[in-house]
């Protein structure tokens, strides 16, 4: 699929399917046909593949092609089947437009056209969207990270909760969604150091090129800021996901204990009955008791006695 956008002041406004793309200040291309990838080439992009776009060199995911620059950012998104997965984002900034190429659907290039002219860059130039782009994008991861943090608090508050009858149950959801949560505070960290290093080749490319990029300095040391700052948060999400992890084994051990020691019990009340019944169940020929008129109440009310007395015991001993 292929959108592109023509700048209007500030705003972002849609071209209309077989409108020349000469005039688009932003070609956005998610999971292009090659049909559009040869559009977008003629306008002397070269659009890299997946396969290019997953490549670990960093070379090969920043560089500088003539007056092209290419920086590739690993972004969570959403696969066409509704899986969250991240996934490589190429961002192709030339003089005259910006091209971005993705496989899966990152929120913000949803978001960001409608809200382009409320940015701090606007969109008058390629690099205020880039920027403005870059802006969205760092608002979604911390959102994400806002929304981890709430599940977290949730889950713990649910792992503390004095509820007995749920907390098998809720034990097991807890650590299912610490892991849900842990793996997404992971892909926003990866996204953050990715685009930290997308930042940084991007102002040491800044000063080649003209326009305003001296204006937008401001604008990018804030993005740079605000990275740092949620990179500094994933570490103590980090912190927290360990400590809720800790707290819900911590619990299931607890209930563990409980419940070895109810077993316990139930075996310490019923051994002294078990050792009378199996004592008069032997079959020896001398043994007096068989030859009484009372011996069954006896041996029943011997059980019953050592029961009660086996349950007192362990009451005094603080066991129960």
């Amino acid at each position: 699929m292929l959108r592109a956008y023509a700048k209007d002041g500030n705003r972002l406004t849609p071209l209309l399917p077989g409108t020349p793309l000469t005039g688009a200040i932003w070609i956005d291309l998610y999971r292009p046909l090659p049909e559009q990838v040869a559009a977008t080439n003629a306008l002397g992009v070269d659009v890299p593949t997946l396969e290019d776009m997953s490549e670990i060199e960093i070379s090969s995911r920043l560089l500088l092609d003539g007056g092209n620059v290419y920086m590739t950012a690993v972004l969570p998104g959403l696969t066409p089947d509704g899986e969250a997965i991240s996934g490589p984002v190429t961002f192709i900034l030339t003089p005259d437009r910006l091209v971005t190429v993705r496989h899966h659907a990152p929120r913000p290039f949803d978001t960001f056209p409608e809200r382009a002219d409320r940015s701090a860059s606007g969109g008058r130039s390629p690099e205020r969207v880039f920027l403005g782009l870059v802006e969205e994008i760092i608002a979604r991861l911390a959102d994400l990270l806002e929304g981890s943090g709430a599940v977290l608090d949730a889950t713990l508050r649910q792992v503390f909760s004095p509820q007995p009858r749920k907390r098998p149950a809720a034990l097991q959801g807890a650590l299912e969604r610490i892991g849900t949560e842990s793996d997404l505070i992971a892909r926003v960290r990866l996204s953050l150091l990715s685009l930290e290093r997308v930042l940084t080749f991007y102002s040491a490319t800044q000063q080649s090129r003209a326009g305003d990029s001296g204006k937008l300095k401001v604008i990018l040391k804030g993005h740079q800021r605000d990275l740092q700052a949620l990179q500094e948060h994933t570490d103590s999400m980090s912190s927290r996901v360990s400590l809720a992890v800790d707290a819900t084994i911590g619990m299931i051990g607890l209930q563990q204990n409980d419940t070895v020691r109810v077993l316990s019990v139930v075996a310490a009340l019923f051994l002294p009955p078990t050792l009378i019944a199996s004592t008069y169940g032997m079959n020896f020929e001398r043994m007096p008791e068989l030859q009484w008129t009372y011996g069954y109440e006896w041996a029943l009310g011997l059980m019953v006695a050592t029961v009660v007395g086996t349950y007192l015991l362990l009451r005094w001993k603080n066991w129960l």
